[in-house]
């Protein structure tokens, strides 16, 4: 199972504020950003799956959170273009065509290579390293077949790489789009068989990281995204519409 929470989250998403607190819309923020991070995680995972309906109150009991933020929790998620909300049905997990997954993963693939290609000439040695650091322990949650951690640190890789272009508006745009994908990349996770190529490509992007070869890692992170949306036709998803051209 998908972990649901990091640290203490899960104390946090039982929070209220502490009697007397000057602070009640900051901890009511902080709680509805909790359950949206939780929510992502179940979409993540299947356990909320594209098409679902989501009934307010069989999913606060389910979180054991209030309607409230639930709600607020909810808008989160649909301005991430993870929900979507209907006048009829309320909130609905956002269920992607093949041809959408594939438009995403086009611009995912373009925003990864312009990132590779800035890293290499913005980060730091402590950021490279850094991102060094985060492939040997997927290699080791890849020796486990510890999916859930494997697909933690492949993303964190991805997410520091991004960081360390140096570019908010970049970086802002990438969390959007990897949001939406976040489901279908889990999913492109599923079958063990293929971790091995996943992992000599990140061998590959940290050795031309390493080396600051900016037009190779571009084109190398491009070819990576890619091979997402190989995996997900390998597994079927999205096949009823056809090959996507990504």
């Amino acid at each position: 199972m998908f972990d649901e929470e990091s640290g203490t989250a899960a104390e946090e998403l039982g929070r209220r504020p502490a009697e007397g607190s000057t602070d009640l819309t900051h901890d009511a923020a902080l709680l509805s950003h909790q359950i949206a991070a939780r929510l992502r995680n179940l979409i993540a995972s299947d356990e909320l799956k594209p098409g679902q309906r989501l009934r307010e109150r069989a999913l606060a009991d389910r979180l054991n959170v209030s309607r409230t933020p639930l709600r607020e929790a909810l808008k989160e998620l649909a301005g991430d273009g993870l929900v979507t909300m209907s006048p009829k049905r309320g909130a609905v997990v956002t269920e992607l065509s093949a041809a959408q997954i594939g438009e995403k993963l086009d611009v995912l693939g373009a925003i990864e290579a312009f990132a590779g290609a800035q890293a290499c000439r913005m980060a730091s040695d402590t950021e490279i390293a850094e991102i060094r650091a985060l492939h040997h322990e997927m290699l080791a949650a890849y020796e486990r077949r510890d999916r859930a951690n494997y697909f933690r640190l492949n993303q964190e890789i991805h997410l520091h790489l991004i960081a360390a272009a140096h570019n908010e508006t970049l970086r802002q745009v990438h969390e959007q789009i990897n949001r939406q994908l976040f489901h279908y990349r889990y999913q492109s996770s599923s079958d063990v068989s293929t971790w091995h190529t996943a992992i000599a490509e990140h061998e590959t992007i940290l050795q031309l990281l390493n080396a600051r070869d900016a037009s190779a890692l571009g084109a190398c992170l491009q070819r990576h995204v890619h091979s997402t949306w190989e995996q997900l036709s390998a597994s079927g998803i999205g096949s009823s519409a056809g090959p996507v051209a990504v």
